[in-house]
């Protein structure tokens, strides 16, 4: 008996060829292995599927037992944010570019689906966070993010003073362009062009990363995952001032009020083909030398 029975079709948006392509080839050997196939929206119209057929996302998440991500990275932390709290896993199809987190090509959809059915893959857990807007009134409803959540200017061109807050302690003020709060998995993403260190996912960590402070002495800072992050603005910045979770979820930020960031409950759950290598992943992405094999014998 295959390791999961229902699986649900997630497509990424904006390239309707190349996906649609995938998600055949995909639906057609799921079927063909009597797997039962569900699809969101997007994924639904590409494969014309009839009307009404198309899920929601949290649908999707409470009737099947593994979710393939066909597309990049932000297509995945779209799905991820949905998932986690259904605790389904996730397989991603990279039709992105980098791809730090869909790592099955598109050339061994057929062969990785197989093994995976079979029950040869490997589970990988990340950690994810939970962001809130806080006021002197209470607390907004929490936006989760697997990657990072950046509290960032909008509309000026100056720097914005920022007051750092960990566990009710205060730690740092700076002036900076603003912050970005990462997991692990975000190491790899906004924090990394930002100088923060790569961090390995399976760390409960939390990234702070200054974006282009005006003093050098703030650095990239790493406290441990439990940690309660409060983002204090300061000064004639206030209310140019936004937050945004990986890069794709948006909370304004009103004067007097604060952003409070803290382990999200669930974790997303990635599953990969037998063999993932995570620091494999960082050699070929990041264009690291592998080993240097000698040709010859020496003298």
């Amino acid at each position: 008996m295959p390791a999961f029975q229902t699986l649900g079709l997630i497509a990424k948006q904006g390239d309707p060829e190349r996906v649609r392509g995938t998600l055949v080839r995909l639906r057609d050997h799921l079927r063909a292995c009597a797997i039962e196939v569900r699809l969101e929206a997007e994924s639904a119209h590409l494969l014309d599927a009839p009307i009404g057929e198309a899920l929601t996302l949290d649908q999707l998440g409470a009737s099947c037992d593994l979710i393939v991500v066909v597309g990049g990275d932000g297509t995945l932390l779209h799905a991820a944010r949905v998932m986690a709290r259904h605790d389904v896993p996730l397989l991603g199809i990279n039709l992105g570019r980098l791809g730090f987190l869909v790592d099955v090509s598109p050339e061994h959809i057929e062969s990785a689906l197989e093994r995976i059915l079979a029950g040869e893959f490997e589970s990988d857990r990340r950690s994810m966070l939970d962001a809130q807007v806080v006021t002197e009134q209470g607390a907004g409803d929490p936006e989760a993010a697997l990657n990072d959540v950046t509290i960032h200017k909008w509309g000026t061109a100056r720097m914005i003073e920022l007051e750092i807050w960990i566990d009710g302690v205060f730690v740092s003020a700076q002036r900076s362009d603003g912050l970005i709060v990462s997991t692990p998995t975000g190491s790899t993403a906004y924090a990394l062009s930002g100088g923060g260190p790569l961090v390995d996912p399976a760390l409960e960590a939390i990234l702070l990363v200054p974006i282009c402070p005006h003093d050098l002495s703030n650095r990239p800072l790493v406290v441990p995952g439990g940690r309660s992050i409060e983002v204090r603005v300061r000064g004639p910045e206030q209310g140019h001032v936004q937050v945004t979770c990986d890069g794709q979820t948006d909370l304004r930020l009103p004067p007097d009020a604060w952003v409070r960031i803290v382990r999200h409950p669930h974790t997303a759950h990635l599953i990969h083909p037998k063999g993932h290598d995570h620091y494999q992943i960082l050699r070929a992405k990041l264009h690291w030398g592998g080993h240097n094999v000698r040709r010859t014998p020496p003298c």
